[in-house]
């Protein structure tokens, strides 16, 4: 590896790691822990690649890729952030920057990523990409969209790219775990979020219910709940509704197609449950939420989260303590996202006092479910 890399992160620790593991692998390597500074070398023309933070006490990592990329189009630039939420990654991507990593990250995969920008350089993004607003703060859709896990980060680099693509999405996971929230992320964080988000369900097809969705949801997103529950005369209906939008007079101001569908669409095809071609018009790019057993890494820092979030709707706050969150993280939870809600929401009323015991999250468990993890081992009864 040959060139001279520029680190911007406030974590000595991490400035120091990367230094040490760059230099090895034959880099140069100038390390800051101020955008101040690496504005300054990069003005100055030093480097080949850019390895930043998002959060430093000079600002914001992602907003300073445009004045990088003014002064020098070509020097690719590397985020690395703690902040491991879909919106982080789609600033990423709509900043142009040549790859995002959540933190904290695998030094190996950060080296491979890092041996690509230096020997490709950054290929010349398109002008139009770079003038794209960025979502406004407010637009970042309450949780479950954050994890660090790589099977969201994978979720959320695709909803990246094709977020303004012209292409029908197919939104396909288990029964509660954030497919609707995806979709609504899918509008608000586009640039389609001033026009109508417009839902269908199998009980919404009615000539006078696709006649009211065809006005609202004009130049905006059209989701549609779950097509595989509609029967063959309303999945005929749906078929005859975007032909006559693909042909009609307005055909520029046809929604974004959005559809939400169980973890294995192409098996409701073939039973029969979904037809060919509504399927083939409705998927055109297919993303996969994945269940919390994938993300199991996830589920404390989204336990938290949703404790916070019920606290702001008026619950009592709560934490977790240590017993309980282990408890939770081994649990498998069926229900996923929509589950751990519920159970989180359910704490926060019962709970004795402000941290919440591992027995108390036990006997939550238990009311819910039979599939309670059995409680952590004792050192007596490890030996």
């Amino acid at each position: 590896m040959d060139g001279t890399v520029l680190i911007a992160d406030d974590d000595r620790t991490i400035r120091t790691v990367l230094t040490q593991a760059l230099t090895r692998a034959g880099c140069r390597v100038h390390a800051t822990g101020s955008l101040a500074q690496l504005q300054r070398w990069v003005e100055e023309g030093r480097g080949d690649l850019v390895i930043t933070d998002v959060m430093m006490p000079d600002g914001n990592g992602i907003d300073m890729i445009p004045a990088i990329r003014k002064a020098r189009p070509d020097l690719p630039v590397i985020v690395i952030s703690a902040q491991n939420t879909i919106v982080t990654a789609i600033r990423a991507t709509e900043a142009a920057a040549f790859d995002y990593l959540p933190k904290p990250f695998d030094l190996p995969d950060l080296m491979t990523r890092a041996g690509q920008a230096l020997s490709r350089r950054l290929r010349r993004p398109d002008p139009a990409a770079a003038a794209a607003p960025a979502p406004e703060a407010g637009a970042d859709p309450a949780l479950p969209l954050i994890g660090h896990a790589p099977a969201m980060q994978n979720l959320f680099r695709m909803v990246a790219r094709v977020l303004n693509a012209d292409l029908p999405v197919m939104i396909a996971g288990e029964a509660g775990v954030g497919k609707t929230v995806v979709a609504r992320s899918f509008h608000d964080l586009s640039d389609r979020r001033e026009a109508g988000f417009v839902v269908l369900t199998s009980a919404d097809l009615s000539e006078d219910t696709i006649h009211s969705a065809d006005e609202r949801a004009q130049g905006g997103t059209l989701l549609i709940e779950d097509p595989t529950g509609f029967d063959t005369a309303a999945q005929a209906r749906l078929i005859g509704m975007i032909e006559a939008w693909e042909a009609g007079p307005s055909r520029n101001l046809m929604p974004r197609l959005l559809s939400t569908t169980g973890p294995d669409p192409q098996a409701d095809v073939a039973a029969g449950r979904l037809r060919a071609d509504l399927y083939y018009r409705l998927a055109g790019v297919t993303v996969t939420v994945p269940p919390l057993r994938a993300r199991v890494d996830d589920i404390p820092p989204l336990a938290r989260h949703l404790l916070a979030r019920a606290s702001a709707q008026g619950l009592p706050q709560r934490t977790l303590s240590e017993g309980a969150t282990a408890l939770i993280r081994a649990y498998p939870f069926p229900g996923n996202v929509r589950e751990l809600e519920n159970l989180m929401r359910r704490l926060a009323l019962t709970a004795a006092a402000a941290e919440i015991t591992e027995a108390e999250a036990r006997a939550a468990l238990a009311e819910s479910s039979p599939i309670v993890p059995p409680a952590p081992a004792t050192p007596a009864a490890a030996r």
